[in-house]
């Protein structure tokens, strides 16, 4: 008997993704993080509905799991442990990010949801990832919305 094989990972930064920067109105924050009132709750049902591994790729690290995934109604996530900063990092315009989760990947399927992505590292992965990946920019300004949430399904479904 075969195993289902193992779900695409779906990694997600946190600041732009799910504390955008925009205008708001936003509700009081605390003092310890004013910023975590940006977060919309009920972004963590509709992530944990998707067909995916949800894993923090954010320089929150495991702080992430303290601070935000309860905010989201979400368990503990695996989180990416970023290599040490590098005289290799930004070099051909992609960001420091992308070879980590490329290897963390290890070329399986995956999604990269970040509003700091750009075609320079689309097109990195793209030379280097032999598995489907989705790249999806997320508008820091807005955050995470219903849009980005579709585009990441119709991903999901097409595999």
């Amino acid at each position: 008997m075969t195993g289902s094989p193992p779900l695409p990972p779906l990694y997600l930064d946190v600041d732009g993704p799910l504390i955008p920067f925009g205008a708001g109105p936003y509700p009081p924050g605390d003092d310890a993080h004013p910023l975590l009132a940006r977060i919309d709750a009920t972004l963590g049902p509709r992530l944990a509905a998707l067909p995916c591994e949800l894993v923090w790729a954010t320089t929150w690290m495991a702080e992430a799991n303290e601070c935000v995934a309860p905010r989201l109604g979400l368990p503990e996530l695996p989180v990416v442990v970023w290599p040490e900063p590098s005289d290799e990092d930004g070099r051909g315009g992609i960001h420091w990010k992308t070879p980590a989760l490329l290897e963390h990947a290890a070329g399986r399927p995956f999604i990269w949801v970040d509003d700091e992505i750009t075609g320079a590292d689309r097109g990195w992965v793209a030379d280097r990832h032999p598995g489907r990946a989705l790249l999806h920019r997320v508008d820091p300004g807005r955050g995470l919305t219903e849009a980005d949430l579709d585009v990441l399904r119709a991903w999901l479904r097409s595999e």
